[in-house]
C-alpha cells in the first residue's frame, strides 16, 4: 500500500495492527483491496480513485479524508454498492459487494433526505417497514429507541420543517442506526452546519458510538473533524486519489501538543506537492 506506515497509538484502544478492545474479531469487517473506480460525465471518463486498499474493522470509526475531488465520496459509493470497481474489489464480511443493501446505511450533508410529509417518529420507521425488516408495531418500538438514543423524543411527532438542520441530520442518523446495518456510511455529514452546531454533532455522534460501538465509514475534507471523529484515518491523494497514508487518531483533544502534531503531519500529507515514498505497514 501507498503511504507512510501506520502511526503508533490509537484513539479508544484501537491502535494499529490490532484487534479493538470492543470486539474479538480480528478479521476485517470491509476490506477494500487495489480498487480503481470510475464514472462517466458527459463529455469524459474520470478516473476517481486508483488501486485503493484498506481493511475496517468492526467498532472502527473509519475516515476518509482527502481534498476536493480525491475520489472519497466516489469510494463510499463503490462501498455502498452504487459504483462498481473496475479494478480490485470491495468486501463486507467476506462477501463481494455488488449492489446496494441494508447491511450498509448511507448519512448525506443535504437537510432534505427526509420525507417532509412524514413525522420523526415516521420517517424513521419508514426503512424498517418499506424493507419488510419488521412489522408496525415493532418498527415503532425500534425507532423509538434510536430517537430516544440522539435526543430528539420530544419531537418524535414532529415534521422535518419545524426541525434545525443539526436535528435533520439526528434524524437521518436515527433512521440510518435503526436498520442496525454492518456499517455506517456517512457522507460529510456536517458540511452543512454552523461551526458550533457542527462541533455539537461531532461530540454527539462520539457519545453514540460510546453507547453502541457501531462501525462507520466517514468521509471529510476537514482535518480537525478527521481527528475528532476517527478511530483511524486514510489520508488521500489528489486526483486521482491513492493512499498516502493510514494513520491512527489520537484520544488527546483539540488544543493537545498530540493533537496538534497529527494535524500539522496531516497538512503535509494532504498538502505535499512531492510524492510519499512507499513504506511497510506497520
Amino acid at each position: 500500500m501507498e503511504g507512510d506506515a501506520l502511526a503508533k497509538g490509537g484513539r479508544n484502544g484501537a491502535a494499529g495492527g490490532t484487534t479493538p478492545e470492543w470486539t474479538s474479531d480480528p478479521s476485517p469487517l470491509l476490506d477494500v483491496q487495489g480498487v480503481t473506480l470510475q464514472y462517466k460525465t458527459r463529455h469524459h471518463l474520470v478516473t476517481a480513485t486508483c488501486r485503493v486498499s484498506f481493511q475496517v474493522r468492526r467498532g472502527d470509526r473509519f475516515v476518509l479524508l482527502g481534498p476536493s475531488g480525491c475520489g472519497k465520496s466516489t469510494l463510499l459509493k463503490g462501498v455502498g454498492g452504487f459504483l462498481k470497481p473496475v479494478e480490485g474489489a470491495i468486501r463486507l464480511a467476506g462477501r463481494e459487494i455488488d449492489a446496494p443493501g441494508p447491511d450498509r446505511m448511507m448519512v448525506f450533508q443535504e437537510f432534505d433526505q427526509l420525507l417532509p410529509w412524514k413525522t420523526v417518529r415516521h420517517n424513521v420507521m419508514f426503512p424498517l417497514l418499506a424493507s419488510g425488516r419488521l412489522g408496525r408495531a415493532d418498527a415503532e418500538i425500534r425507532a423509538m429507541k434510536y430517537i430516544v438514543k440522539v435526543g430528539l423524543e420530544a419531537f418524535a411527532d414532529a415534521y422535518p420543517h419545524a426541525l434545525s438542520g443539526g436535528m435533520k441530520q439526528r434524524v437521518a442518523i436515527a433512521r440510518a442506526m435503526a436498520m442496525e446495518p454492518e456499517m455506517l456510511l456517512m457522507d460529510e455529514p456536517y458540511a452543512a452546519l454552523d461551526a458550533l452546531t457542527r462541533r455539537k454533532m461531532q461530540q454527539e455522534l462520539l457519545r453514540l458510538w460510546q453507547d453502541t460501538h457501531f462501525t462507520a465509514l466517514f468521509v471529510t475534507h476537514s482535518i480537525e473533524e478527521a481527528i475528532i471523529i476517527g478511530t483511524r484515518i486514510l489520508v488521500l491523494s489528489p486526483h486521482p486519489g491513492r493512499v498516502r497514508a493510514e494513520l491512527n487518531s489520537v484520544t488527546q483533544g483539540v488544543g493537545s501538543p498530540e493533537f496538534a502534531a497529527l494535524q500539522a503531519r496531516i497538512e503535509d500529507l494532504v498538502f505535499a506537492g512531492h510524492a510519499v515514498e512507499e513504506e511497510p505497514h506497520a
